[in-house]
């Protein structure tokens, strides 16, 4: 495929091909780009599973604090603990706090016989280094005496 120019000097054509040292630039262009891509899956794979784990403890979360009342007792200075699954959780009741420093709650409590207690949850999963755990925490009326309530 040669071609004689002007002047009698023999021309080569060039093939259309790729270099080495293009191959080579574009496979390092290509282990870059898919380096990020594998990268950004993983990270979202990470992200996943540890929505799936905050999301599950709240579900346990909300299941241990429907069973107060109904399976565990609501008592002041009450303590639980147990497991469910992969979950471990701790209850402690306690009275609410900010009625102490308000002298207004404490004389409605007194007048309607209802105390406010604080109901404490603590829930952990995981094994060491990469334990993670969740707090939750709500406040529960309840009747001071309730045997004046019932009767």
């Amino acid at each position: 495929m040669n071609k004689i120019g002007q002047g009698g000097m023999v021309r080569f054509r060039a093939n259309n091909g790729f270099t080495l040292l293009e191959v080579l630039l574009a496979f390092v262009v290509f282990a870059l780009s898919f380096t990020t891509v594998m990268e950004i899956l993983s990270g979202s794979i990470r992200n996943t599973v540890r929505a799936k784990e905050y999301t599950e403890a709240a579900l346990v979360a909300q299941s241990v604090m429907d069973q107060l009342g109904l399976d565990l007792p609501v008592v002041q200075g009450a303590n639980y603990s147990g497991e469910s699954g992969d979950y471990q959780w701790e209850v402690s009741i306690g009275r609410y706090e900010d009625v102490a420093q308000n002298m207004n709650s404490i004389e409605l409590g007194e007048l309607t016989g209802i105390e406010l207690l604080q109901i404490d949850l603590y829930i952990s999963w995981g094994d060491p280094p990469r334990d993670k755990s969740n707090s939750f925490s709500t406040v529960r009326a309840m009747l001071v005496d309730r045997k004046l309530a019932s009767g």
